[in-house]
């Protein structure tokens, strides 16, 4: 699902562009993002560090997921329970999640309680004490996640299809980690993994609300001055394309076959990734999609299909999924080799891509009007980009996009070696859905 003036002068603040974003960027390295949204009552913070799954040596595959949990389990002021409950007790929440590439850990509540949450956070952040008792508790509460996810098939196959488009690097294992991996993982290791990827270079915090960039300098500077200095944490560059289509089966008594097809793309920087978020809503992003109206509406082989992207620094994957009837596998990939094939070789629509720009574009300003989903904007966009994206130059880029610019992506992706396709079900036999790409 991250000592007030005295040590750590600000380095510069400044407004981002024509929009109310405001970064700070503490000497340490540590970046503090602002929006002020003085229409809202709550406010949303974020602790953001930028590092996830990739990052990890295999024997210690799931350590950020693991210490995102341990961060929960108690501080020098707060035990487990004081942690969230100073949160709750507000009407607030708390939580925290990991990806590939970065953790991050947010809360939000009444405006009010703004310097609480930044206590909060800060406290946990800066001063857990990971208890020898609370890692072995936790440690069974993640192999019991990891059981959770094996037994839903829906979750399933997406794991194996990261495997499948990545096997045998750090993308291509799961986020939480192996059952066996958790298990040998040590109190030492854990602190060794903090110490060497949470730091300044690596630390962003985020707020949004109806708080001003002084006063979140302010309340959030104290814990910013005192993240340690130190270097963005390396990982292992995505392998090259694989020479053929791969296929991954899990053959498991279900009464539908899930199934999810991956496409492998390109790095957040490549101008290309605006048309490839267009190719997913024309896809499958919503009901008006192609293989909504055609697996679903027309050919009844599912009760929903979903289509989105991975982006990450130097790759990426389009993915699209379906739980389906057994009997249905085989039309529906050849359903959705055939569309892919269509817009590869014809494109969209004019009036298809307009309602997919608008579509785009509609979904990110209503998800802006959240303080949670800007302060996501804000971290996401820091760590990916060393600024904060403008909504308009964004919308600028998606409308900047043209029919042929879809036909190209599409063609890339219809290439048989960038594509991968995982099940779960009752399929044994790989070799058919190898001959149906």
């Amino acid at each position: 699902m991250r000592d007030f003036h005295d040590s750590l002068p600000l380095q510069r603040s400044q407004p981002t562009m024509q929009l109310p974003y405001q970064v700070t960027t503490f000497e340490n390295g540590v970046r503090l993002a602002t929006v002020e949204m003085p229409h809202m009552r709550s406010v949303s913070a974020g602790w953001w560090v930028g590092v996830g799954g990739r990052h990890e040596r295999e024997r210690e595959s799931g350590i950020s997921h693991f210490v995102e949990h341990l961060l929960f389990k108690g501080t020098k002021r707060r035990n487990p329970r004081q942690i969230t409950a100073d949160v709750e007790g507000v009407g607030g929440y708390l939580n925290a999640f990991t990806t590939e590439d970065h953790t991050c850990y947010y809360a939000k509540a009444a405006a009010r309680h703004f310097g609480r949450l930044c206590d909060v956070l800060g406290d946990m952040l800066l001063d857990s004490t990971f208890p020898a008792a609370e890692i072995e508790r936790e440690r069974e509460v993640i192999r019991e996640e990891i059981h959770m996810y094996r037994d839903q098939p829906a979750q399933h196959v997406h794991e194996l299809l990261t495997a499948t488009l990545w096997p045998k690097h750090p993308l291509g294992r799961p986020l939480t980690g192996s059952a066996e991996s958790v298990s040998s993982i040590t109190r030492n290791d854990i602190l060794a993994f903090r110490e060497r990827t949470y730091n300044g270079a690596n630390t962003v915090l985020t707020v949004a609300g109806p708080i001003k960039h002084a006063e979140a300098v302010e309340r959030f500077g104290p814990w910013a001055r005192r993240v340690p200095r130190g270097r963005r944490p390396r990982f292992e560059r995505s392998p090259a394309l694989p020479s053929r289509p791969a296929v991954s089966l899990h053959t498991h008594d279900t009464e539908q076959t899930h199934l999810a097809m991956g496409f492998h793309t390109w790095g957040r920087s490549d101008e290309r990734r605006y048309a490839l978020k267009l190719l997913s809503v024309i896809l499958g992003e919503n009901m008006s999609s192609r293989l909504f109206q055609k697996l679903r509406e027309r050919h009844g082989y599912c009760y929903s299909i979903s289509c989105g992207m991975v982006t990450l620094e130097d790759t990426g994957a389009l993915q699209i999924s379906a739980g389906l009837d057994p009997a249905k596998l085989e039309p529906a990939i050849r359903c959705i080799v055939k569309e892919i094939a269509a817009l590869a070789e014809r494109g969209p629509t004019r009036k298809e891509l307009q309602m997919a720009q608008d579509y785009t574009i509609g979904q990110t300003l209503m998800g802006l009007e959240s303080t949670t989903n800007q302060i996501m904007w804000m971290g996401e966009s820091l760590l990916s980009y060393k600024n904060v994206l403008r909504p308009d130059d964004v919308e600028h880029k998606i409308h900047a996009v043209q029919p042929r610019d879809i036909r190209n992506v599409a063609a890339e992706c219809r290439k048989r070696a960038r594509i991968g396709v995982a099940v779960v079900g009752k399929v044994t036999d790989a070799a058919p859905i190898t001959g149906w790409l």
